[in-house]
């Protein structure tokens, strides 16, 4: 598996090699994307199970701001459904968003990072989206809290017997 994704991520970068990604134009493709980030975003808000997962690929992954939380798709819809069953999963609204655009020979992608209004406050986004049959769908996606360099050490503390006793698991796994 590992072996599968490190030759997947160098023929990846090996296509984009003397191509240049485009990032916040004003094409319909990056109008198409922006939506889809809003509309998948909204859907979660509006605790649409069908909807925000109909949004994603179906080998999707998402990464959330704990260290355990590394999500296929099947996981990812396990973890979330009592939240969406009780009327509200999440909500994020995008403060700010960049997105890149790379049409390729093995098809179009396009990343983005993002600031977010959350409940835990500003958080990022980043991710990458897929042009599907069906139009762009959410492939890749990491949430993480943003934390305040000032702070980094007081959160850094909060956090030293989690890290370690998970670390400890990870290595002897």
């Amino acid at each position: 598996m590992k072996l599968t994704t490190i030759i997947t991520c160098l023929l990846f970068s090996l296509t984009l090699i003397g191509q240049t990604a485009t990032r916040n134009d004003n094409s319909t493709e990056t109008k198409k994307i922006q939506e889809l980030l809003d509309n998948w975003h909204q859907a979660a808000a509006n605790a649409n199970f069908d909807t925000y997962f109909g949004y994603m690929t179906e080998d999707a992954i998402f990464i959330g701001t704990d260290a355990t939380e590394h999500w296929d798709m099947n996981a990812f819809k396990a973890f979330s459904k009592p939240y969406f069953d009780k009327g509200k999963a999440w909500s994020f609204t995008a403060i700010e968003r960049n997105v890149f655009r790379q049409e390729s020979s093995i098809g179009t992608f396009a990343w983005f990072d993002e600031l977010l209004n959350t409940q835990m406050g500003i958080c990022r986004g980043s991710g990458v989206v897929e042009k599907t049959k069906t139009g762009w769908k959410v492939k890749h996606y990491v949430l993480s809290i943003a934390i305040p360099n000032e702070n980094v050490s007081d959160v850094t503390s909060l956090k030293k017997d989690f890290d370690a006793a998970l670390i400890t698991k990870l290595i002897n796994n």
